[in-house]
């Protein structure tokens, strides 16, 4: 078959059973691996800023956790042009090219990672760099959603971002690992001596071990290189979705483009957002995250030219329907918090759980080394694998009996989880041993994990049920694309909280969120009278 479909009929049974089944399974297998890759490398940093820590590059905790927002907010402003590559150059071209611009992220943070001595600044253009991968959820989903009948999208695009998901896991898991050894020689350069006590899945590592952190970068080359191969010749584009698709190069001009606008508004309002000497300081998050959000349609508006410039006017009807707007929301409520924990949770393990807290008779804090401390690089990687393996689940069951009644149900476990596990991390912060309370914390954030998955999956239904084919791609990204700033979000907060010594606060301002996402949720879809009821 030709890499460019002609025709493309999956709501006959006819053509999906001769024709497009096996084409939209061999598209949705090959997207699978290259959007794991792409959540890897995005968000990397939460496990890469935890050995930076741990091995002493001279970088303050607020300045490493910055490096975690830095990743997430670019990941999640790359979103907003991603999710309209599909209608302007076609899937394949699209997951090609963006997978294989996952090699320059990879490749410069393996050699960032060489020397201690490595500025500040190369580090946080890498983590803005990295937020290709976070870009690559949008248009991948956009992509799978145009390839299924509706009565199978929610289970599609489960398994898509689901297993896509993993990505979280394999990098928590794989990092560690390929950290203990100079698995690429000579090419990667030597080790360096932990300050502090690390670990991987199997337990500690003591300080004073040996550890190639580099290769923290360097491991996923290995995947890249034959993967983009595997998009190049097995997938393909759908005119019918793309059809003002000229050329290959054409096509490419177009998202590197689009991703250009992008990565100026994040520079421009991460330049602003940042405290000197990196940046200015002079907006705060909940100032800066609108303005880039803004910023970034307007230059996309703009600056579009040729048939792109209809394409994309074409698509953002989408902002005038009032259900792209609830279930933005309500999708922040779900990977917002899945992507955001996810980011944030290693380094906060790390800083709650590896000191002791002492109150002294001044009434000062003391925050001194635990040496019963629960390594963050053994851990971190539970509650995301929860999350990413229970998301096709939520996909299933919302394709039974209704997306929005399973996320008005995942609400509720989420707003009473998030107020427990504030609640576990205070009295751990205000601890001298905080690690009796860590299977609890751990317990608690693989419940809030496992709602969140759940809701992943209910919410893509949801669209898929509310918009019809042209739009549902559009809204799919564009919920994403919002809801990924939940991982520039949830680190800021998290570490703003624990430099004020009141951690508990941060888990207390989601639990107000999702008990609001709650009350929207029946009222838009569960109540009588709702315009649409889903059931």
């Amino acid at each position: 078959m030709s890499i460019n479909i002609k025709t493309w009929d999956v709501e006959d049974q006819k053509f999906w059973e001769s024709t497009g089944k096996s084409i939209a399974n061999r598209n949705l297998w090959i997207s699978i691996p290259s959007l794991l890759l792409g959540f890897a490398i995005w968000l990397m940093w939460g496990i890469i800023t935890v050995q930076m820590a741990n091995l002493g590059f001279p970088f303050s905790q607020e300045e490493l956790f910055a490096l975690t927002a830095i990743a997430g907010l670019s990941g999640a402003t790359l979103r907003i042009p991603s999710s309209f590559f599909i209608r302007i150059a076609g899937g394949r071209n699209t997951i090609f090219l963006t997978t294989a611009l996952l090699m320059i992220p990879a490749f410069g943070t393996g050699l960032a990672l060489q020397s201690k001595d490595t500025p500040l600044i190369v580090f946080q253009l890498l983590a803005l760099l990295s937020g290709i991968g976070g870009g690559n959820f949008a248009c991948s989903m956009s992509n799978i959603s145009t390839f299924f009948p509706k009565r199978l999208q929610g289970t599609a695009l489960g398994l898509n971002a689901g297993l896509g998901n993993f990505g979280v896991t394999t990098m928590q898991i794989l990092i560690p690992l390929v950290m203990t050894a100079g698995v690429f020689g000579a090419f990667a350069g030597g080790s360096m001596e932990l300050a502090k006590d690390s670990g991987w899945i199997l337990g500690k590592i003591a300080a004073g071990t040996p550890t190639f952190v580099q290769n923290a970068g360097f491991v996923w080359l290995l995947f890249l290189v034959p993967l983009a191969f595997m998009g190049w010749f097995g997938m393909n584009n759908l005119l019918p979705i793309t059809p003002g698709l000229t050329s290959t190069l054409a096509a490419f001009a177009k998202i590197l483009w689009l991703y250009g606008l992008a990565f100026l508004t994040a520079g421009v309002g991460l330049y602003f957002y940042l405290p000197a000497p990196t940046g200015l300081g002079l907006l705060n998050m909940w100032v800066a995250l609108p303005l880039i959000i803004l910023a970034t349609l307007l230059v996309m508006k703009l600056a579009a030219f040729g048939e792109m410039k209809g394409n994309i006017a074409r698509q953002f009807a989408i902002f005038k329907n009032k259900h792209t707007w609830s279930m933005t929301v309500l999708y922040v409520l779900t990977f917002g918090s899945f992507i955001g924990f996810s980011m944030a949770l290693p380094l906060s393990i790390n800083v709650i759980f590896g000191n002791q807290h002492i109150l002294l008779d001044s009434g000062v804090w003391e925050h001194v080394k635990n040496p019963n401390a629960p390594s963050a690089l053994t851990y971190a990687w539970i509650g995301p694998f929860v999350g990413a393996l229970i998301r096709p689940v939520g996909g299933w069951i919302s394709d039974k009996v209704g997306g929005s009644i399973v996320t008005q149900a995942i609400s509720v476990v989420m707003v009473v989880a998030s107020v427990y596990a504030g609640w576990i991390m205070m009295q751990a912060y205000q601890s001298a041993t905080p690690e009796t309370y860590f299977t609890q914390f751990l317990i608690t954030f693989v419940v809030l994990f496992a709602a969140s998955g759940i809701g992943n999956g209910s919410t893509f239904r949801t669209v898929g049920i509310i918009f019809d084919r042209v739009q549902a791609g559009p809204v799919l990204g564009w919920t994403s694309a919002v809801a990924a700033y939940g991982s520039f979000i949830a680190p800021v907060v998290i570490g703003g909280q624990i430099k004020l010594g009141s951690p508990e606060n941060a888990m207390y301002g989601f639990a107000v969120f999702y008990a609001l996402c709650l009350v929207l949720n029946w009222w838009f879809y569960l109540r009588r009278g709702s315009e649409i009821r889903n059931p």
